[in-house]
């Protein structure tokens, strides 16, 4: 039952526990709407709750991180009386961040993200504790999550553990601007704690949702960039008297990249009407910071569009361990909390953008070197003024900043839980960085 009252003026969302779409996604981030869970999502995830009270029943089988611990820990069994408490304490235990506070929209994803993963009823979580997440993000109450500590494998349990603290009343949120502990929140609102069932704490905390949220943020910041870097482009062409032929449609379809073609197109529509294109000119060829930008800004683009389907891919999977299969009368135990993936396609995306970076960077550098007719470092006076010399140097240093960035976290890995989780991804690291 939701405790939320839904504004007349709020979009609505409806979450049907099926895959969430590229443009659904967009629309959330645009709108933040008020979300709705689908009687069908909720019914899977009944039905996934009681395969796994059902299962338990015999006492026998050891289930991991429901009947055993964590990690290293897995062969320690936990009696039937000890199960919730076992829950608790692993939100307690594994609530373990440093540094600042993530941001509020990256939270708030963090929670649609989770909600969304829970709702297709594989994690054997109660529908109540996914209401009382989706009550959060609906009333905008947004818990204070360090932006370290995840390694990406098991998941992001660190960050994670910190986003499910408040459903029992402890941690900290944010709520009208304010920083305070859940539980003050919680009571003026009238609000009791969630009394967690057996497997609730592991199925919140394992998964991938912060590499996720900070992945989606990072594509749409990203879209935007390439846009501008766009048109920035199209202007330094103008400019430099540089020439529209190399973004000739018939260069590009005989070395069909999607990207290239795409970049390709747009700046030769942009510059088809400009007087500039009507200059004679000395030079046979531009640079090639000018000359290839289809093929560079088309890679870049490219490289978006695969990320792009990994965050949506992992925006609809299951990342929980283990995973409840009712329909087969199965639990299973495997490993796809593991954040490779999304690593590989963050830091890919990373150097395309430090990429995108270095050869608008190159641009200006040769804007400002006093060729092609244009006064040295764009000024009537240089030597008495200085012009646009020192910009150019900060372009410099972030361009270098850029390429440290964009030095792979995913090549690295650090041994964990005494061996047991022996191979992480780093994808958070991955994510942050961008």
């Amino acid at each position: 039952m939701s405790l939320t009252v839904e504004p007349a003026t709020r979009p609505r969302f409806h979450l049907t526990g099926e895959a969430l779409t590229w443009p659904e996604l967009c629309r959330i981030q645009e709108q933040k709407p008020f979300l709705l869970l689908n009687k069908d999502a909720q019914s899977r995830m009944e039905q996934g709750h009681a395969f796994l009270l059902r299962k338990l029943t015999d006492g026998q089988h050891p289930y991991y991180g429901i009947n055993t611990g964590f990690g290293y820990l897995q062969n320690k069994r936990i009696p039937a009386e000890d199960r919730r408490t076992l829950q608790i304490n692993l939100l307690r235990s594994h609530a373990s961040g440093t540094g600042s506070s993530l941001p509020k929209d990256l939270v708030r994803w963090m929670l649609l993200l989770k909600i969304q993963a829970l709702s297709l009823g594989y994690s054997g979580i109660n529908p109540r504790t996914v209401q009382r997440l989706i009550d959060f993000y609906n009333e905008d109450i947004l818990p204070d999550v360090p932006e370290q500590g995840s390694l990406g494998a098991s998941g992001d349990l660190c960050p994670l553990s910190h986003l499910a603290l408040p459903l029992i009343g402890e941690g900290l949120v944010w709520y009208r601007n304010k920083r305070q502990p859940a539980s003050k929140v919680m009571a003026s609102l009238g609000w009791e704690p969630i009394q967690l069932d057996a497997k609730e704490g592991l199925a919140l905390i394992n998964g991938t949702q912060f590499m996720t949220a900070l992945g989606l943020e990072a594509l749409f910041r990203a879209d935007h960039l390439w846009q501008w870097a766009q048109w920035i482009a199209t202007l330094s062409i103008d400019v430099f008297g540089g020439s529209i032929q190399p973004f000739h449609p018939a260069i590009h379809h005989l070395r069909p990249h999607a990207g290239q073609i795409h970049s390709a197109q747009q700046i030769y529509g942009l510059l088809s009407n400009s007087p500039m294109q009507q200059t004679p000119r000395q030079e046979v060829q531009d640079p090639y910071s000018f000359r290839c930008i289809p093929q560079v800004h088309g890679a870049v683009r490219d490289t978006w569009n695969r990320a792009r389907q990994v965050m949506v891919t992992e925006t609809n999977a299951v990342t929980d361990n283990p995973i409840l299969i009712p329909e087969d009368d199965l639990i299973l135990s495997g490993g796809n909390f593991h954040g490779e993936p999304l690593a590989f396609a963050l830091d890919y995306l990373a150097i395309a953008f430090a990429e995108l970076g270095n050869i608008s960077e190159r641009r200006t550098y040769q804007l400002v070197s006093g060729q092609r007719g244009l006064p040295m470092f764009l000024t009537e006076d240089p030597g008495l003024q200085s012009g646009w010399m020192i910009p150019q140097y900060t372009a410099a240093s972030l361009v270098s900043e850029n390429k440290q960035l964009s030095t792979p976290a995913s090549v690295d890995s650090i041994v964990s839980s005494n061996g047991q989780e022996d191979h992480v991804s780093m994808g958070a690291n991955a994510a942050r960085k961008l």
